[in-house]
């Protein structure tokens, strides 16, 4: 078991998921089901998800527990708590194989794009015909799209020229993680942002349907736009800081 700091192990699994429980909503548990989760879930807010997850930090068994007991609420601690140096691949297809809905698809991809098989479950799922699995692949590019040591630029641009042939004919939630691939492949350097900004217009607005939620799949053009200059105006705090410090 892999815990640092815990103050709660895997023995204490029913506690944990007592704490769940009195923390849940009825209205939160409306919420999440107009978001795709499925029961059973106790409705837990993501503000009573983080106090819950600090004292525990990382406890792998723990997570593995809380994954295995189907509830949605626990999974998404489950994510929270695991240790990616402890997730291996079979561990990270078990758990995709139990995903049915984003929040849990993001979930796992952003754990999986912490670990040293980021790369390896991303090359298995994005092609797959399934919404889910090829969901969690994209989000894994999103999630590693500007870390040079998984991607180099031309293997970016060879899943750029992908997207844009496959954009539009691929599963509702695989477009919104395709288009939010696209997004912070722009990021990684100039080139690649021209040619995120081309392929963008090329391909138009893309369609993704949130159900019944207020969510929105942001255009990549203004996304791209207003990253750059949040990242601009912070580090110009910075070295403002620093020349403060320095003084």
């Amino acid at each position: 078991m892999s815990s640092r700091g815990t103050s709660k192990t895997a023995s204490d699994i029913g506690a944990v998921m007592a704490e769940l429980e009195a923390a849940g909503t009825a209205q939160n548990r409306k919420t999440y089901a107009r978001h795709g989760a499925a029961e059973p879930m106790f409705g837990v807010s993501y503000a009573e998800l983080g106090k819950i997850a600090k004292p525990i930090r990382t406890d792998h068994a723990l997570a593995r527990q809380l994954w295995d007991t189907g509830n949605h609420d626990a999974r998404v601690l489950a994510l929270r708590v695991a240790d990616p140096a402890a997730l291996d691949e079979s561990l990270a297809s078990r758990w995709l194989g139990d995903v049915d809905n984003y929040i849990l698809a993001e979930g796992l991809g952003g754990l999986c794009a912490q670990t040293r098989h980021a790369r390896t479950l991303s090359d298995s799922w994005r092609d797959d015909s399934d919404e889910w699995p090829a969901s969690v692949g994209w989000f894994i590019v999103m999630c590693t799209a500007e870390d040079p040591d998984v991607w180099s630029v031309e293997e970016l641009r060879g899943l750029l020229d992908q997207i844009e042939v496959e954009i539009a004919v691929r599963p509702n939630r695989v477009r919104h993680e395709m288009n939010g691939a696209m997004i912070v492949i722009a990021l990684r350097d100039g080139r690649l942002r021209r040619s995120v900004l081309a392929a963008a217009k090329r391909i138009g607005p893309v369609e993704v349907d949130h159900g019944q939620t207020g969510c929105k799949t942001p255009v990549v053009a203004p996304y791209v736009e207003r990253t750059l200059a949040h990242r601009a105006a912070k580090a110009a705090r910075q070295a403002a800081k620093a020349k403060r410090r320095a003084g």
